[in-house]
């Protein structure tokens, strides 16, 4: 199997993140070690806002081998791509906008991030889902796996 393209192009870009979320963790030793004064619901957004980018990106490019296995076409392609990605980037987004202030004990209104990145997420992995589900044997598949999964 080779990567295409544009899931290269969207895996490099992932990996490069990894430089924010090494960012994060190093914040969250800061806020354990008392360096930084935060309320008990901002250390709780930071630490799941920490989680959920490392975990997405890693399920982001388990996606994108995914979809490159099956070869989507059209729109689902480029849902299934993209939406688990973006979801990274909005979930984790979402708990440290919402909790970014003085003194807070509740999110603010950049919480309505958090909900896109979650509606994101969904609409991701039921894409690929169903195209998993849906698809055929691949291309380079062989005469004999294609007779098998009929």
């Amino acid at each position: 199997m080779s990567i295409s393209p544009v899931s290269r192009r969207i895996a490099g870009l992932l990996l490069l993140t990894v430089v924010a979320v090494q960012f994060g963790g190093y914040f969250l030793t800061r806020v354990v070690s008392g360096q930084e004064q935060l309320t008990d619901f901002q250390t709780g957004f930071a630490r799941a806002g920490h989680a959920h980018a490392g975990v997405l990106i890693i399920l982001s490019l388990v996606c994108l081998l995914l979809v490159d296995a099956i070869e989507p076409r059209g729109a689902a392609a480029y849902v299934a791509r993209l939406a688990v990605p973006a979801a990274a980037v909005l979930m984790s987004a979402g708990f440290f906008l919402s909790s970014m202030g003085s003194g807070l004990d509740e999110p603010n209104g950049w919480i309505v991030v958090l909900w896109l990145g979650a509606a994101s997420l969904t609409v991701g992995v039921l894409t690929l889902g169903v195209a998993l589900l849906r698809a055929g044997p691949t291309p380079s598949s062989s005469p004999a796996e294609r007779a098998r999964t009929r």
